[in-house]
């Protein structure tokens, strides 16, 4: 990585261009995703850093660290220009290197949504991608060390250097940091370390997520089993928040009332004409559950707080509902 740095410094020594965004080189790596996918990271480094083109004096340490464009220092002296194209492509690859790091070395990493990577990007970017589990850094380790999601927003919030001038603007920036965490909560993967995607034909034993199958949204029964693909996908969304749901109350094991429903079955049972249990269009689905042992009124109000789509108060009748429907929205209903 540092023979990396020193050749970008030497390139934009001799070939200005070079990191220009025009150059076919640019178009094909951008086309592979890599800006995109961390595009939250980029956007929040880049409102809190500012945009400088000459080279400046590093606020902490001087020009013992000199800094340029959007806070690079790899390769940077005193007195160095660059173009805004410049300063964006080291951006783009400080970016690269931090989430390499990241991803060495923080534990679960493969496990979080793109915005909770995206926020510890930021992070590293402005306190350094070697935090991990290094003195001064004992709490925020700790939250990640114990996958301890929801409380990694105000572990952030800690380390804003208290006292100092730049307290309220660091605070600024862990509070975004901590919003864009949030976010990416609610879509946070699951890895599953399977093979291949599951396909609605795949036996009742595979797995969504670490602890539901893809039989359990069928109840076991292969009347009710998937038949189209973003079924099997909305269903592992699905999944995914059930097992933040588990894990919110101790591991224990979630039993699956209703899963999907065929029209038919669904008409047997008196469902809804638009029951979201039909998972009849893409990103369309639902599930009725409890946990074993938990007070259900308890988990209806966790659910409530987290689940931003639809969601049914069915804990008089022992469980509730979680469901998605076109468009997303948030919508609330007594059973």
């Amino acid at each position: 990585m540092a023979a990396i740095a020193e050749l970008e410094a030497a390139l934009l020594k001799v070939a200005p261009d070079a990191f220009n965004r025009e150059q076919p080189w640019f178009k094909t790596w951008s086309q592979a995703g890599k800006q995109q996918d961390y595009a939250p990271a980029l956007k929040l480094i880049k409102e809190f850093e500012g945009l400088r083109l000459e080279a400046y004096a590093d606020p902490l340490h001087g020009w013992k660290v000199p800094t340029i464009g959007y806070g690079s220092t790899h390769g940077v002296k005193r007195g160095d220009r660059i173009t805004q194209s410049q300063a964006d492509a080291m951006l783009a690859a400080e970016v690269a290197r931090v989430v390499d790091k990241l991803a060495h070395s923080v534990p679960a990493w493969k496990e979080m949504s793109i915005k909770q990577r995206s926020a510890l990007v930021s992070f590293a970017f402005n306190l350094g991608p070697n935090f991990y589990a290094t003195k001064g850094f004992e709490t925020i380790s700790k939250r990640l060390r114990e996958k301890d999601w929801k409380a990694v927003p105000a572990a952030l919030e800690l380390y804003r250097n208290p006292g100092t001038s730049a307290e309220a603007g660091l605070l600024r920036r862990r509070k975004a940091e901590g919003a864009l965490w949030a976010e990416g909560m609610v879509k946070q993967a699951v890895q599953q370390d399977l093979p291949y995607k599951v396909k609605p034909s795949d036996p009742f034993g595979t797995r969504l997520s670490p602890n539901i199958t893809l039989g359990e949204f069928a109840l076991g029964q292969p009347a009710r089993r998937f038949i189209a693909q973003h079924q099997v996908d909305t269903a592992a969304e699905l999944a995914a928040f059930l097992e933040r749901v588990r894990t919110a109350f101790g591991g224990k094991r979630i039993t699956i009332t209703s899963g999907y429903r065929p029209a038919a079955i669904n008409k047997m049972m008196h469902g809804a004409i638009s029951s979201e249990h039909l998972f009849n269009a893409p990103g369309v689905g639902a599930v009725d559950f409890y946990i074993d042992g938990v007070d259900i009124y308890q988990v209806q109000g966790w659910c409530d707080k987290q689940w931003p789509y639809s969601l049914g108060y069915g804990a008089a009748r022992g469980f509730v509902h979680l469901g998605i429907r076109q468009g997303r929205p948030r919508v609330r209903w007594d059973y």
